[in-house]
């Protein structure tokens, strides 16, 4: 963990994009500066970043709370820039998360850590307060250096008192070992964290999630496995749809938390005997019928997700054809005019939106005047509200006027903020009306 090199880039917000004003007030950013015209475009910065990130692979990503968020903001902006999405898990690249790392270290072994307690009493993983905790310093919270560096000592702390937990963290950013783990073991302990607490549970993996190729599913070896075995199909898919489930999921691609059964302290299994619950793990393993049968339960029990109306909630409904791969690479090497026709060819509908998008952004010029208002029209009842599930005029508006009640505006931010929304919301109405007219 000695650094090498240090990337920071900033953008203007994307014209479509309003923020919300619980985001301003906790990252102390101005409208004004969100939209300064200097600063360089999100397409622009998207590809610094892009250019930097494949620059330093391969290599392990770490973030902290990473896999949630910065990695699905991550992918979210290469996929609407017209570029693979996946970056961090292709290329040989690992990923992994420190925020799962510090709860396995509270974990396994509460006194490597301080872990503060909240306002509320209750303990907290929020990265500003576990800085302070354990005395590292943490200048300036939400912004995006401060927070890696603060990240970075925490994983230097994990590593120092707990060097097998932290070479086990390591080795599990690395899908490829996950796979072979879980293959190979009889059994392991799978340790999920929920509302900042630990949950393990000794699972034993019946087989690939059938929806999704990264995905394991798992038996829970806290329940009879004879007791299973004898249910007839309609019991089982019933006794798997309880909450919670026998069945525990997990991306082998997500830096999953899994201990083998020798590594693991006794409190992970919560006084049941080792050597029943190896028995177990293996008498699973070895009933392939019972694993066919237990995962066909679980999928004709879970609910299928809709799909989503807003073209960017659809990322992970399918991956771009070879064909539109080849003219999303072609996009970026050519001019403006040129882009328009290979956005124009794109066979995906989330690619041709993104695109046309990008193209009404940064080369409008180019545009014929019938799909320029086309876009216009489009983006601007989105903003005002056509269901597809983005920030509003009228709801950040209502946010604004929350928050400025239950605060003091001291510094006149959420002021400004009101003001931009509503001049921008009176200019998307005037021209919302003339497109009826």
């Amino acid at each position: 963990m000695n650094e090498v090199a240090r990337f920071e880039a900033r953008s203007r917000l994307q014209p479509h994009v309003l923020p919300h004003p619980s985001a301003l007030r906790t990252n102390g950013l101005s409208i004004e500066s969100l939209t300064d015209t200097n600063l360089p475009s999100h397409y622009a910065m998207v590809g610094d970043i892009r250019r930097i990130l494949m620059s330093w692979s391969p290599a392990v990503f770490v973030g902290f709370n990473s896999i949630r968020f910065d990695e699905e903001m991550l992918r979210h902006a290469l996929f609407q820039c017209l570029y693979p999405a996946y970056l961090t898990s292709n290329h040989r690249n690992c990923r992994a998360d420190a925020l799962s790392l510090v709860m396995a270290a509270d974990a396994v072994s509460p006194a490597q850590l301080v872990v503060p307690v909240s306002e509320e009493g209750r303990r907290t993983f929020r990265l500003q307060q576990l800085a302070a905790a354990n005395g590292l310093v943490h200048a300036r919270a939400h912004d995006a250096m401060s927070d890696v560096l603060a990240t970075i000592e925490l994983c230097r702390l994990v590593h120092q008192r707990s060097p097998d937990l932290w070479q086990r963290f390591v080795r599990f950013s690395n899908k490829a070992t996950v796979s072979d783990f879980v293959d190979a073991e009889d059994g392991f302990v799978l340790t999920e964290f929920y509302g900042g607490q630990a949950y393990h549970a000794p699972v034993v993996c019946i087989g690939v999630d059938p929806d999704q190729a990264n995905g394991r599913l798992c038996l829970s070896l806290y329940h009879d496995v004879g007791q299973l075995a004898r249910m007839s199909d309609v019991e089982l898919q019933a006794h798997l749809a309880q909450k919670p489930s026998p069945i525990r999921r997990f991306r082998i691609n997500a830096a999953p938390t899994l201990t083998a059964f020798f590594d693991a302290p006794e409190h992970m299994l919560d006084g049941g005997s080792i050597g029943h619950i190896e028995d177990q793990a293996r008498r699973v393993k070895a009933d392939a019928d019972l694993c066919t049968r237990l995962v066909a339960a679980y999928i004709a029990a879970r609910e299928p997700y809709p799909l989503s109306p807003h073209l960017e909630e659809r990322i992970y409904n399918g991956f771009p054809g070879p064909d539109d791969e080849g003219r999303m690479n072609a996009f970026h090497q050519v001019s403006w005019p040129d882009r328009l026709s290979i956005v124009q060819s794109l066979e995906d509908e989330r690619l041709r939106w993104f695109g046309l998008r990008l193209v009404y952004f940064e080369a409008r010029r180019v545009l014929p005047a019938t799909v320029k208002v086309e876009i216009e029209r489009r983006l601007a009842n989105q903003l005002a509200g056509d269901g597809s599930g983005c920030l509003t005029y009228e709801l950040a508006l209502a946010e604004t006027n929350k928050l400025m009640g239950q605060q003091t505006d001291h510094d006149g931010l959420l002021a400004r903020y009101r003001i931009y929304l509503q001049d921008r919301s009176a200019q998307a109405a005037a021209f919302r009306a003339q497109m009826v007219i």
